[in-house]
C-alpha cells in the first residue's frame, strides 16, 4: 500500500491548489489510472514470486514475437526462390489441342499476334526412362526447337556444359539437368539409352521403344527441373514418339503475374478446340500449398504468445490479491470501478507491449542479417548446411515482409489486452470496506 501513497500525495497537493472540492473525476485525474499501473510495472514486489512470473511473461511474449518473426521470413525467402527459380524456367502459358497441333507456325504467329504475348514456341513432351551403365532415372521428356524455345525459356543461358545449339535433327542429341547428369554420372559425348512408355506391338510381339541418345549439354538452373527434365530436338522427338506435329505451344508473356488474364484472352481468341492454361493452373497447388504451410507453421508458433498471455493472467491475478488493500484505499479516495479496473488493465498491456516491442526488434534484426549470420556460422563450425548436391539452394534466405510484423505485433498486444480484462474485473469487485477490515 506504501507504494502508491507518492502518488496519491502528489494528486492530493495538486487538488489542494484548486478552489473547490476535491474530486477524483476531475478532468486532471483522468491519467491516474495510467500513472499507479505504470507504477506498478516497475515497482518492487514484496512478492517476489510474482515478480518472477511478470518477467517470465515478458520473456515468453519477446521470445514468441522475434520466433514468429523469424520463421516466417524464412518461409518468404524459401517462397520467394521458388518463385524465381520455378517461374524463371517454367513457361507462362501453355496451349495444347488434341490429338496434335498440325500447323504450329500458323497457331504461333496467331498467338503472337495477342496482346501480352511476347513469343512462343514448339514442344512435344512425355515421360520416359533413362539408362546408363545399370543406373536408371525416370525423365520428363522435352521435344524443343532450340532456336525459338530460347525466346520463351532461359535453359539456355543456364548451360554450364556444352550448349543448346547442339541439338541438331537427326543427331540425337540430348541435353539435361545437372543433377541427373550426376546421378547417372554421365559426362558429354556418353551414349545413353533413353526408353519411351508407350508399347509397340510387332508380330514378335509387345516390346518399348528405346534409342541411343548421346549427352551434348547439361545445364543447372536451381530448380526442381534440374533432377527431371531432359531436352532433344523436336525432330527426334517425333520420330522417336512417331508423332507427325506437335503436342502444343509453350508461351512467354510480357509480364509473368499477368499470365493469367492474358491467356485467358488467347484462350477467347482461339475458341474451345485448344486447351489454353498459365502456369497458376499447372504450379499453383505447389505455391498454395507453401502459403498454407506458412499459416500452418505461424498459428503453431502463435502457441507461443497464447502462453505468455496466460502468464500475464496468472501475474495480475496474484497482484490483485496482493494489492487488496491499496486497492480499498484507493476506492475509499474516491476511484471508481471503472478507473480501477484500468489500473490493471494498463499495468498487464505494459507488460505485452513491452515484450512486444522487445520481440519485434530482435526479431526484424535477425530475420535482416540471417543469411549473413547463418554463413559465419558455417565458416566458424566448418559446415555446409545446405548442401549443393543435395539442396537447391546453398543459403538459408530470408525476406522480412513489414505487413507480418504489424499483423504479429498487432495479435501480440490484442492477447495482451484481452489478458488483463478477467484480473481488472476481479479488482473492480474488491470491496473496500472487506479488504480492510484485517488490516
Amino acid at each position: 500500500m506504501l507504494e502508491v501513497l507518492p502518488v496519491l500525495l502528489e494528486t492530493l497537493a495538486v487538488l489542494l491548489e484548486q478552489r473547490g472540492p476535491i474530486r477524483f473525476n476531475a478532468p486532471m485525474l483522468k491519467n491516474i489510472p495510467l500513472y499507479i499501473g505504470l507504477r506498478y510495472t516497475r515497482a518492487k514486489r514484496r512478492n517476489q514470486f510474482i515478480s518472477f512470473i511478470s518477467a517470465f511473461s515478458l520473456i515468453g511474449m519477446a521470445l514468441g514475437v522475434m520466433a514468429l518473426i523469424i520463421v516466417l521470413s524464412v518461409m518468404n525467402g524459401f517462397d520467394r526462390e521458388m518463385k524465381e527459380r520455378i517461374l524463371n524456367v517454367i513457361p507462362h502459358g501453355f496451349i495444347d489441342q488434341q490429338p496434335m497441333v498440325s500447323d504450329w507456325q500458323a497457331l504461333a504467329a496467331k498467338v503472337n499476334a495477342q496482346p501480352g504475348v511476347i513469343a512462343s514456341a514448339p514442344y512435344i513432351q512425355s515421360s520416359a526412362m533413362v539408362t546408363y551403365a545399370g543406373g536408371v532415372e525416370a525423365i520428363e521428356l522435352h521435344g524443343i526447337d532450340p532456336a525459338v524455345e530460347a525466346k520463351v525459356s532461359v535453359v539456355d543461358q543456364h548451360m554450364i556444359v556444352g550448349n543448346m545449339a547442339q541439338l541438331q535433327p537427326g543427331e540425337y542429341g540430348i541435353v539435361m539437368g545437372r543433377i541427373l547428369a550426376s546421378r547417372l554420372m554421365l559426362a558429354t559425348g556418353d551414349k545413353i539409352r533413353v526408353t519411351s512408355p508407350e508399347i509397340n506391338i510387332t508380330p514378335m510381339g509387345a516390346f518399348t521403344r528405346s534409342r541411343n541418345f548421346t549427352l551434348v549439354g547439361v545445364f543447372e538452373v536451381g530448380a526442381q527441373v534440374d533432377s527431371t527434365l531432359a531436352l532433344i530436338h523436336l525432330t527426334d522427338a517425333q520420330k522417336f514418339l512417331r508423332q507427325t506435329g506437335v503436342q502444343g505451344l509453350h508461351v512467354k508473356t510480357k509480364d509473368l503475374y499477368s499470365a493469367g488474364p492474358i491467356m485467358s484472352q488467347v484462350r477467347a481468341n482461339l475458341g474451345d478446340e485448344f486447351r489454353v492454361r498459365d502456369w497458376s493452373q499447372t504450379q499453383g497447388s505447389l505455391f498454395q500449398a507453401v502459403k498454407m504451410e506458412k499459416i500452418v507453421v505461424g498459428s503453431l508458433l502463435m502457441i507461443i504468445i497464447a502462453v505468455a498471455a496466460f502468464n500475464i493472467v496468472s501475474s495480475l491475478v496474484l497482484m490483485v490479491a496482493d494489492k487488496r488493500s491499496d486497492i480499498a484505499v484507493l476506492r475509499t479516495l474516491g476511484l471508481n470501478a471503472r478507473q480501477v479496473m484500468a489500473i490493471f488493465i494498463v499495468q498487464g498491456s505494459a507488460v505485452g507491449f513491452i515484450g512486444t516491442f522487445i520481440g519485434a526488434i530482435l526479431g526484424c534484426a535477425v530475420a535482416l542479417t540471417l543469411t549473413s549470420i547463418m554463413s559465419v556460422f558455417e565458416s566458424v563450425l566448418g559446415l555446409q548446411i545446405f548442401d549443393p548436391e543435395v539442396y537447391f539452394i546453398t543459403q538459408l534466405p530470408s525476406v522480412l515482409l513489414w505487413q507480418d510484423v504489424a499483423v504479429i505485433c498487432g495479435i501480440a498486444l490484442g492477447l495482451s489486452f484481452l489478458a488483463t480484462l478477467y484480473p481488472a474485473y476481479r479488482a473492480a469487485q474488491i470491496e473496500p470496506a472487506e479488504a480492510l477490515r484485517y488490516e
